[in-house]
């Protein structure tokens, strides 16, 4: 039977629907007319695994759901390796989309008032009684997690982003911790978290996994959380949406504009 993710719990989309608004100085650091987009995974149950990341992207703007696209399917990758398919949780820093180049303009909106004690009340509502490691994915998750006040007393790692352009160093971290939480993290019944760990200074296809369709909403083209087809293809593009550039011709308002391409049946199947 396929599966869906049908969304969240009553309680957890109040609690969305009053997200504070992000300060009008800081609304020029984001994508803001995009709106927020604010977990993936299993909200109804309680998780082993909770991850932090930073702030959607245009893959997860299209999907509705966070770490979607390209470093999502890094960090899904991740999760193989600890042997989980479903029992764990992955929630942003940020829930709208931050800008490049703004990491450290916006970095005071994680200390804001109101969006810390909105974010600290959704962490504390999807952390469960079962959790057992924390992993912050780059430096915004690092912060929040040092101003979440009641954080559950699990093992907890810092990482980069799995979008960082160190690759090199990226897997080393991934690889260190892994080791780690295969000491504290028991796999799911149909996981296995005794194949491989990172070995190499780039991500290799078998370090990416399809995101599950019980993550994703109902009514999304299938090929959806898994880019291997764009990661084959000449030249090389590792996400199906992006944001327009000049070279597109569609940047008249990219403020307001995603270039979204489906693969053709060659592309999903060269043989």
């Amino acid at each position: 039977m396929v599966s869906f993710d049908v969304g969240p719990p009553d309680e957890l989309a109040e609690h969305f629907a009053r997200l504070p608004a992000i300060p009008g100085e800081f609304r020029k650091f984001f994508w803001y007319d995009w709106g927020p987009i604010f977990y993936r995974g299993r909200l109804a149950g309680d998780p082993k695994f909770l991850g932090i990341a930073s702030d959607p992207g245009p893959t997860e703007r299209i999907v509705g759901r966070t770490l979607v696209g390209d470093a999502g399917q890094r960090v899904q990758g991740f999760l193989d390796k600890l042997g989980l398919t479903r029992s764990y949780v992955l929630v942003n820093a940020y829930p709208v989309a931050l800008r490049p180049g703004n990491f450290f303009q916006a970095k005071p909106l994680l200390s804001n008032t109101d969006q810390r004690t909105w974010r600290n009340r959704f962490y504390d509502m999807v952390k469960g009684s079962n959790l057992q490691a924390i992993v912050a994915f780059g430096g915004n998750a690092s912060d929040v997690l040092e101003l979440w006040d009641d954080k559950p007393d699990v093992p907890t790692f810092e990482v980069p982003h799995p979008s960082h352009d160190d690759e090199k160093n990226t897997l080393e971290k991934f690889a260190a911790v892994i080791t780690s939480l295969r000491a504290v993290v028991t796999p799911d019944d149909d996981g296995n978290a005794g194949g491989p760990n990172y070995d190499g200074t780039k991500f290799e296809e078998a370090d990416y996994k399809r995101i599950p369709q019980g993550d994703l909403p109902f009514g999304l083209p299938p090929w959806i959380g898994d880019d291997v087809w764009g990661r084959r293809a000449t030249p090389r593009h590792n996400n199906c949406v992006k944001r327009p550039t000049t070279e597109t011709g569609l940047d008249s308002d990219k403020d307001h504009t995603l270039i979204w391409r489906a693969p053709t049946p060659e592309e999903l199947d060269p043989n």
